[in-house]
């Protein structure tokens, strides 16, 4: 009867002590929730992506460029002439719950043109140097560098070669409206299992747009879009998205 007793004591003490350690396990996990993995889910601060249209330009470029006769060109020709061409695009994000927020984000018109005219200028400089290649196989004379060039550019056309090409040559970028189109808006996002969902504001009757995201360090990685976007066949950025946080004017992470 004794060892009974003692036996029933003894699993007692047993589930006690199992309790009491799941309560303090489960309170410094909640613990570490609370101060920790909140702290990682507070997205607010500003954020730049890069839309990198290099490619894209120097392929226009090549395009035009191969009209000029007998003179040949590649691909890494004309991207050793366009290199970093980017455009920024900002988003702000302010946390307004524990797992969400709001978000506006826009294509940075200034971005926008500064990328613009860098673009320009490396396809002058590429055409300028092939022209003059080109005027050496007409046995045009012995002095066609790029300045000899764009001498005789001004005279023919009466501009420089950049405003030429800007003018009268192909359109090297993608229209600011079509970028606004796919990267401004507005709206709400939330964290789902470790993946962000920003979803943009819609009127009329048009599906709600979303895009993922996955987090990594100060970095947001766009892996897939749904809604508007994905019905308009553009299911992914045609761009490889990543915002990166900007630091704070402490020189600290917000």
């Amino acid at each position: 009867m004794r060892k009974s007793k003692k036996k029933r004591k003894a699993i007692k003490r047993a589930i006690v002590t199992i309790l009491l350690l799941a309560f303090g396990t489960s309170t410094v996990l909640l613990a570490y929730l609370n101060f920790f993995a909140s702290d990682d889910s507070d997205l607010s601060g500003e954020w730049i992506a890069e839309i990198d249209v290099t490619e894209q330009a120097a392929v226009t470029a090549l395009d035009w460029l191969q009209d000029i006769e007998a003179v040949s060109v590649s691909l890494e020709d004309m991207e050793s002439y366009m290199q970093n061409l980017t455009i920024q695009v900002n988003l702000t994000m302010e946390k307004t719950s524990r797992s969400g927020g709001t978000f506006s984000g826009n294509v940075i018109p200034d971005s926008y043109d500064t990328c613009n005219q860098a673009a320009y200028e490396a396809f002058a400089g590429a055409f300028r140097e092939l022209l003059g290649e080109r005027l050496l196989m007409a046995d045009y004379g012995d002095a066609v560098g790029q300045e000899e060039v764009e001498a005789l550019v001004a005279d023919a056309f009466g501009m420089s070669t950049e405003a030429y090409l800007m003018s009268y040559g192909p359109v090297l970028m993608p229209p600011l409206e079509d970028l606004q189109a796919q990267y401004d808006g507005s709206g709400t996002y939330e964290t789902v299992d470790g993946i962000l969902i920003r979803r943009f504001d819609a009127g009329g009757a048009e599906a709600v747009r979303e895009e993922y995201y996955i987090r990594k360090d100060a970095s947001l990685i766009l892996s897939g879009e749904a809604g508007s976007a994905a019905s308009a066949g553009r299911f992914f950025s045609p761009y490889p998205m990543i915002y990166t946080l900007q630091e704070a004017e402490s020189g600290k992470k917000p």
